[in-house]
């Protein structure tokens, strides 16, 4: 779509012509800021007050932080060393205060003779540095620090740089601290007056929001709390209300596309394999399957999202709306992230349909098409194969890989694309599967990984919601419990007894584990990683354990006699696939993996998994994972084990997924948990970026206005010609899209 040309954005200039070029350059290094307008929404984290002191209690281990504190004390010892033998070392240790506890700092050497001089006791100021542990004790060694002095004769910029109460707190870097970047923003705050507003006015006065430029000066320089909350109220509404415009711009521009509307044939191919469903579809099921048939039979492109818990039935779904659409002559594709998963849909489709599926065959039923499956590690001939069914229209049903995609791809009439697991795949390769139909086919996006409503509002946007949130008759509870392996060994010799048990009974087990295991196989890699780290971080680096090194103990010890085999993504793909028939017809007592089985493994006898280092895997995950397990009519067990500590944050999140089966409400401890970042990055290339201020689960009501506002905006102006600045910010949000991608490579 052609727009109209953007206003000049004063913010664009870069920071090298106001700050300097050794100074641009650490920042466009460290932080990834290169203009004037970057800086200016490099928001504070925190502010400290110049009255009050920071929690020193509450610091975390290992990061890089910045404290407002006050010199309890200062001691300056001496000590030999190889290169002061004579006890003319020096070494200054100083504690801070801040009333609720205590902190020590460290310097050594030529660097003690400043801070010596002017760390005195009852001096206030700011220090940065990382936090680490000597003698039990926290310290921060060689901190940074800025003297905070009351006293203008003394302070040079120091008071007229932090005039305020409120001291701004930035998301700082070992090589640059925050009050150097907050020293940085007081040269280009003045440019915050030329700020174009990209807000409606209707909009901006009627919630009462302030201007943009207010808003900027607001957040850097508060003087007062209300200040800051007035200056977040606008700046999250910019953020919500920018990318909502981006997300209502391309539906809008979606529905103008014309589509060839696919309604099934009464008593066809769909009907057929509906008569041989040995069960009857949930009400969820057919709820969201009418949803489908009605989009399908429009003249514009169906956009969906279907989201489902772990074992609900989307995979039926999916496929009743394949079938309606090569009833009314099309074609479907369905795209899988992985070639285990590609095969394991095209075996479980095939399962389902029977004869239907053997269309062109002996004994083929009359209503009959064909379902090719097309990967990148096909041989030729099975691939030349497969790419003339397509051409000709012989095959209805098509899944594969990214291979897909591919150039040489070329299908008769692409009706339907089904997305299986979309955070794996961009925007961009949704869209060059979509330029394969002669006219835009119809799209059905599917995730297992519950959505909170917010981040459905935000990652897709673009598409409607269908919820499948029932289970299918006859599906078993899954009872998940924490093997504490550190504090209690003995919980986890019975975890394998419970696995022995379990195939002592005809069942099946997973073990998962985060790692394969070949990859020190180099001795030069390992000795160099070896090398490079102290006795102590290589024993709190623990690597991963492994899925080969755990194949093989296990075999060994605990599970000795009993049939075990590995599967993971290394394996060629004909090993993987023998692999995976034999654990499905019964042949493996137990399969030792690595997520590979995440999404999609459909194995009803496997009743027991064991997740090994459970807390290097994201809730969500773990959740996918768990799902593999009471499939079938038996209950199903998941063990999730792990070496850290009771109190630590990981196994508090193992305990969260122990306690729930409810996916909706991990997604939310999981969203809590991480960045927004984190969750939109994977899905919407630019999302990372563009939020800074906004959080997705609290500001659920903001998103959900923005989005309201942003549809009518874009309903009555698509081209955006009365809103320039408007337009402006929506460049700079659209930019960082495309080079997102260009990083993504």
């Amino acid at each position: 779509m052609d727009l109209v040309p953007a206003l000049e954005e004063p913010l664009q200039q870069p920071l090298k012509s106001v700050l300097g070029p050794a100074t641009a350059k650490v920042m466009a290094e460290h932080l990834g800021l290169l203009t004037v307008g970057d800086l200016l929404h490099h928001y504070p984290r925190r502010y400290e007050e110049r009255g009050q002191l920071t929690h020193l209690a509450d610091l975390p281990m290992d990061e890089h932080v910045t404290v407002v504190a006050q010199v309890a004390d200062a001691r300056l010892h001496s000590f030999a060393s190889a290169k002061a033998p004579r006890g003319r070392g020096q070494r200054l240790e100083v504690t801070i205060t801040d009333g609720s506890g205590r902190l020590q700092l460290v310097f050594f050497g030529a660097g003690v003779h400043k801070p010596h001089k002017e760390l005195l006791p009852g001096t206030r100021a700011m220090f940065a540095g990382k936090v680490s542990v000597f003698n039990r004790r926290l310290q921060l060694a060689h901190p940074a620090y800025e003297l905070l002095r009351g006293d203008p004769d003394e302070a040079g910029e120091s008071v007229e740089t932090w005039a305020g109460a409120l001291i701004p707190i930035y998301p700082a870097t070992a090589k640059l601290e925050s009050w150097k970047i907050g020293k940085a923003l007081q040269t280009v705050l003045p440019t915050a007056q030329e700020a174009v507003d990209p807000l409606p006015d209707s909009l901006r006065q009627g919630r009462g929001l302030a201007p943009l430029p207010e808003a900027l000066l607001k957040i850097h320089r508060p003087h007062t709390k209300a200040d800051i909350e007035d200056a977040r109220a606008r700046l999250k509404w910019d953020e919500a209300f920018v990318l909502q415009v981006a997300l209502a711009r391309r539906r809008h521009a979606d529905a103008q596309l014309p589509a060839v509307p696919r309604k099934p044939t009464p008593d066809g191919l769909l009907t057929s394999f509906d008569a041989r469903l040995p069960f009857t579809l949930t009400d969820g099921q057919q709820r969201v399957s009418r949803e489908i048939f009605d989009d399908l039979a429009t003249d514009h492109p169906m956009h969906r999202l279907l989201q489902g818990e772990v074992g609900s039935g989307k995979t039926m779904v999916a496929l009743r709306a394949m079938l309606a659409v090569v009833d009314a002559g099309g074609q479907a594709a369905m795209l899988a992230p992985t070639e285990v998963l590609a095969q394991q849909h095209h075996r479980s489709v095939v399962e389902m349909m029977g004869e239907l599926a053997e269309g062109g065959m002996l004994g083929g039923a009359e209503r009959a098409t064909k379902v090719v499956l097309l990967t990148g590690s096909m041989g030729a001939a099975a691939r030349r194969h497969a790419l003339l069914d397509l051409t000709t229209g012989e095959a209805g049903i098509v899944i594969g890989t990214h291979a897909l995609i591919e150039d040489k791809v070329r299908f008769h009439d692409l009706g339907l694309v089904v997305v299986d697991e979309q955070h794996r795949f961009g925007v961009e390769q949704r869209d060059a599967l979509r330029g394969k139909g002669k006219q835009p086919p119809h799209l059905l996006v599917m995730t297992a990984t519950p959505i909170p409503r917010t981040v459905a509002m935000t990652v897709f946007g673009d598409l409607e919601t269908s919820v499948l949130d029932q289970l299918p008759a006859g599906r078993s509870p899954i009872a998940s419990h924490v093997v504490p392996a550190a504090d209690k060994p003995h919980f986890l010799a019975r975890a394998w007894e419970r696995v022995r048990e379990e195939v002592g009974n005809g069942h099946q087990a997973y073990v998962v584990c985060p790692r394969i295991g070949d990859e020190e196989d180099d001795p030069k890699k390992a000795a160099k990683k070896k090398s490079s780290e102290s006795p102590e971080d290589a024993a709190e680096k623990r690597p991963p354990l492994a899925v080969l090194d755990v194949a093989d103990q296990l075999s060994k010890g605990p599970l000795s006699g009993l049939k075990v085999e590995v599967l993971h993504g290394r394996m060629q793909p004909d090993d993987k696939d023998a692999v995976m028939r034999r654990f499905a017809a019964g042949e493996t007592d137990v399969l030792v993996a690595t997520t590979v089985i995440e999404v999609g493994v459909n194995v009803p006898n496997a009743t027991v998994m064991v997740i090994m280092d459970a807390d290097r895997f994201g809730v969500s995950q773990l959740h996918q994972l768990r799902g593999r397990v009471g499939r079938g009519s038996a209950p199903g067990l998941c063990l999730l084990v792990s070496e850290m500590p009771e109190a630590s944050a990981a196994r508090q999140r193992l305990n969260a997924v122990a306690a729930t089966l409810d996916g909706f409400e991990l997604s939310r401890i999981d969203l809590e948990q991480r960045r927004e970042g984190d969750v939109l990055g994977q899905a919407q290339s630019g999302a990372r970026t563009s939020l800074r201020m906004l959080a997705v689960i609290e500001d659920e009501e903001i998103i959900a206005e923005a989005r309201e506002e942003a549809t009518a905006v874009v309903a009555a102006d698509p081209e955006l010609t009365g809103l320039p600045g408007l337009r402006t910010a929506l460049d700079a949000l659209l930019d960082e899209e495309r080079e997102q991608y260009l990083e993504k490579g």
